[in-house]
């Protein structure tokens, strides 16, 4: 929370939690504001939130100005908490959403109107396509397990970025 607090990043935290299937949120903070509106940013533990606002300040910031010269002044995404399985998986293994520690990320509002979401952008201009690849790659040096459009038809829309493998092993699985 130290380090979230000298990077100037408005937070709270939150209680721990227990669900049923073993979903929890410990040891979690909400994201209130760090530079850069965001929607939907639920309960997230310190590391995600300490990666994803840098991704967003240093590498979505700048990559935004230099492949579609523009600010980007809203990054929307579709939650952080949220009790499942993995996709795809119909028992077993619990998504890093069930512990607070994913973030999946849609699209880029840019100060301009221009809107440059995953599903349309991963193929869409030229522009868009550098832009959400240089995200993908940047992620990957900051996450620990980042999915996208070429992983597979479920992350068709989004980037899911989560801290699971480089806070177990040190190693990554970007895809």
């Amino acid at each position: 929370m130290a380090g979230l607090k000298e990077k100037s990043v408005r937070f709270a935290g939150l209680p721990n939690k227990s669900f049923d299937g073993g979903c929890r949120t410990i040891d979690t903070i909400k994201v209130m504001d760090f530079g850069t509106a965001t929607t939907n940013l639920g309960a997230m533990t310190c590391p995600l939130a300490a990666n994803f606002t840098d991704w967003a300040r240093y590498a979505v910031r700048p990559a935004a100005k230099q492949y579609l010269g523009a600010e980007v002044v809203r990054i929307e995404t579709m939650g952080t908490f949220n009790c499942r399985n993995i996709y795809g998986m119909r028992s077993g293994k619990l998504s890093e959403h069930a512990f607070a520690n994913a973030v999946d990320v849609s699209a880029f509002v840019l100060r301009d109107g221009r809107r440059v979401s995953v599903l349309a952008g991963w193929n869409g201009s030229s522009e868009e396509r550098a832009f959400l690849r240089r995200l993908h790659q940047s992620a990957c040096k900051r996450f620990g397990t980042v999915l996208g459009p070429d992983y597979n038809s479920a992350h068709a829309n989004h980037f899911h970025l989560d801290m699971a493998r480089s806070m177990r092993n040190g190693t990554s699985f970007c895809r």
